[in-house]
């Protein structure tokens, strides 16, 4: 049974930095793409960011370009996502995903139904 599992999320003072983390569980993982979800109440899930399964390609959400970076450890089956300079907006639940049938980024990365995989979610919070 494959599972993804968040941590690192938590409350964080608006211009501060978190770190989420996505174990996967099986060797596999390191040939799948992996994306990061969010999603604020109310709001539907959208996208935050993507990468590839060698980590050279990446892709962001234009409202997260230049504070969010995406990269992963395939030797340690993990995806990190490094936040930094939170905004009060970057609020919401996030999730990771995971698309086991390409690996590549390819142009459908922003789209929820292309991913096999979810974590649980997990809550960040940016106060003002």
């Amino acid at each position: 049974q494959v599972q993804l599992v968040e941590s690192g999320g938590g409350l964080v003072q608006a211009g501060g930095s978190l770190r989420l983390s996505c174990a996967g569980s099986g060797r596999a993982f390191s040939m799948w793409c992996m994306g990061w979800f969010r999603q604020a109440p109310g709001k539907e899930r959208e996208f935050v960011s993507a990468v590839g399964w060698s980590g050279r390609s990446t892709r962001y959400a234009d409202s997260v370009k230049g504070r969010f970076t995406i990269y992963r450890d395939n030797a340690e089956s993990t995806t990190y996502l490094q936040m930094n300079s939170l905004k009060p907006e970057d609020t919401a639940v996030y999730y990771c995903a995971g698309d086991r049938d390409k690996g590549y980024v390819g142009d459908d990365y922003s789209d929820p139904s292309r991913y096999d995989y979810w974590g649980q979610g997990i809550q960040v919070t940016v106060s003002s």
